[in-house]
């Protein structure tokens, strides 16, 4: 009887989980990944709560998007990689022309031309070029043989380099670098020989000197900050000043949330967009940091471990660049609160108040969703 009863009990126990499985199966949805991404969303909702002082219409506002997020997510995730990638063209075409157009016709902000105003909604396009450019590279090397070739290399370069060159003229250099990041990685995945690493690092060194005197003068400000703080404390370098004491005020546990003076008594400039993980240093410290850094690691090798289950080359080369290109969102914020790297304006993604951007990141992983599930359905 008692076996019984625990094997009953055992039976009961076991359900559920077997029914969420099943439920998540018909969402197309991947496990893991999802709980991964609710885990960092939750973790950063609670970060932005004190960065924004409080603010609950803004909390309020960053849900609401969220929630659009995840609805954009769960739709690209019923799609299959097929159809994806017969998209891919026209998606990368649409991207292009309002670009364009938003060199032409677009609102201007805190001295940038970078959105279109529809009336009703106001977007950045180049948010749409972050997934346009994987998608499109991964389309173009789909049916060739791969490593790819001097000639495929010249066509990958121009999809990435046209749009992140349109970006970069609004001006927005940190979007523009993430654009072009995506068109390299890319090239990466798909197996680049070695000798044309060389030869684009290289150019790339060659061509350092005239990107220079093209950027405009608060560009080349924050690179010679970076070498130098001090230089200027009062002005451009005030930023990454107060951040590191920010972080470095924090120590092992932090002061506890709700507590940094940084944030709290307005030292820190941008405390809920750019410089976000800088409260994080100095609320909840060290532990905090790599609490949060570990729950990214988990999304970025997911991310990969679908890349490498996929079953063709356009599902294999689109999930391993989302993944990758997440992790160098990740990268370049860090990065640049700690002072590892120049400030280019990247916010901590899924953490940082935002709107187009977060709703773009968890449309990349609804596609990532759609090549692992899709790919169990086949092999079924």
């Amino acid at each position: 009887m008692t076996v019984l009863f625990e094997e009953g009990r055992e039976f009961h126990e076991r359900r559920p989980l077997g029914m969420l499985a099943r439920v998540l199966e018909r969402l197309h949805l991947d496990g893991p990944l999802l709980a991964g991404l609710l885990a960092l969303c939750a973790f950063g909702m609670f970060i932005l709560y004190s960065a924004s002082g409080q603010d609950e219409a803004l909390v309020l506002r960053q849900t609401v998007r969220l929630c659009a997020g995840f609805v954009a997510l769960l739709l690209i995730a019923q799609l299959p990689p097929s159809l994806l990638r017969a998209w891919s063209p026209w998606i990368f075409l649409v991207g292009v022309v309002l670009l364009a157009l938003v060199l032409e016709l677009g609102h201007i902000g805190k001295g940038a031309q970078r959105w279109l105003d529809l009336g009703v909604v106001r977007f950045q396009p180049s948010e749409i070029m972050k997934l346009a450019v994987p998608m499109m590279a991964a389309w173009y090397l789909h049916s060739r043989p791969l490593p790819p070739r001097f000639t495929h290399l010249v066509v990958l370069g121009t999809i990435a380099v046209v749009p992140a060159a349109m970006v970069a003229v609004q001006p927005d250099l940190g979007t523009a670098l993430l654009i072009g990041s995506a068109g390299i990685i890319t090239i990466f995945i798909a197996g680049i020989q070695l000798r044309w690493i060389v030869g684009i690092a290289v150019l790339a060194g060659s061509l350092a000197p005239v990107l220079w005197f093209e950027m405009h003068g608060y560009q080349r400000d924050r690179v010679l900050t970076f070498l130098d703080p001090q230089r200027d404390p009062l002005g451009a370098g005030y930023h990454i000043i107060q951040s590191t004491i920010a972080i470095g005020s924090g120590g092992v546990f932090g002061k506890g949330w709700l507590n940094g003076s940084q944030a709290q008594l307005d030292f820190l400039p941008e405390p809920d967009t750019d410089f976000i993980f800088a409260v994080l240093g100095e609320e909840l410290g060290l532990m905090g940091a790599l609490t949060l850094l570990v729950i990214y690691a988990f999304i970025v090798m997911r991310g990969l471990y679908i890349a490498s289950q996929a079953q063709d080359t356009y599902s294999r080369l689109l999930a391993g660049c989302l993944s990758l290109t997440f992790f160098v969102y990740v990268f370049v914020n860090t990065g640049m609160v700690t002072g590892l790297l120049p400030v280019v304006g990247v916010p901590l993604p899924l953490v940082s108040y935002g709107g187009t951007s977060m709703v773009t990141i968890l449309a990349g992983f609804g596609m990532l969703m759609s090549v692992h599930t899709h790919r169990k359905l086949l092999a079924a």
